[in-house]
């Protein structure tokens, strides 16, 4: 894969997904494919495999709202808790290659690092409490508060409103095209994309945007002056 070159000497600001970015997606794939439904099965008296194709089907028309990421819709929709579930594979919850390394520089180099990120605020608060990721970087903003998903281009008219950035000195990694879409549609000067979002999934093919594998592939500091 050709090096990805990014000129950090006109970037002030980074903001980050969480999920499938800085954080390995596998914890969110597992628990939507292979945990919940094995789990809905149980609690539901259901064969483990009808429950899955239900689940799938059920949830795939969500996709793109906010819904499909808001924990309290689906233990109401499902009838089952959720958050609960969650914290019973809290161990596969980890970090993507070389992210703190990255965030640490980040700070070094006066570079202001956001996670924004459409994770319900129980996932967010599980994952925090696991990685302490809240404390590598400047702030946390939750796609929540504003009502509406990164995906809807209106959001980051929201977000200029609690963290003013300059859109053509901001730098956004998403491993989601289409909220990568969403933000180039607003006008975001420099976007990334991630190649390999969820460790135990295959790698994707790259169309639209620049991708990284992993994050040693971008440090400000094996940029020379770039």
């Amino acid at each position: 894969m050709a090096r990805i070159m990014i000129d950090w000497q006109n970037i002030d600001t980074v903001l980050l997904d969480m999920d499938g970015t800085l954080l390995d997606l596998h914890f969110d794939t597992f628990f939507w494919l292979e945990h919940l439904p094995l789990r809905y099965a149980e609690i539901h008296s259901m064969d483990a495999t009808e429950a899955r194709e239900w689940l799938h089907e059920r949830i795939m028309q969500q996709q793109g709202t906010l819904n499909w990421y808001c924990l309290d819709y689906w233990t109401q929709d499902l009838n089952v808790p959720i958050t609960e579930l969650k914290y019973e594979i809290a161990d596969k919850i980890a970090f993507r290659p070389h992210v703190q390394d990255f965030l640490k520089i980040l700070k070094e180099e006066g570079i202001r690092a956001v996670i924004v990120t459409n994770a319900h605020h129980d996932s967010l608060s599980l994952k925090i409490k696991k990685t302490g990721l809240d404390k590598l970087v400047d702030d946390v903003i939750c796609s929540h508060d504003f009502r509406m998903p990164k995906e809807n281009p209106l959001f980051w008219d929201k977000l200029q409103e609690v963290e003013a950035f300059d859109k053509q000195r901001t730098l956004l990694i998403d491993d989601s095209f289409s909220v990568l879409k969403s933000a180039r549609e607003y006008g975001i000067r420099y976007l990334l994309s991630i190649v390999q979002p969820d460790s135990q999934q295959p790698k994707r093919e790259m169309m639209d945007f620049a991708a990284i594998e992993h994050f040693d592939e971008i440090l400000p500091k094996n940029n020379g002056d770039t």
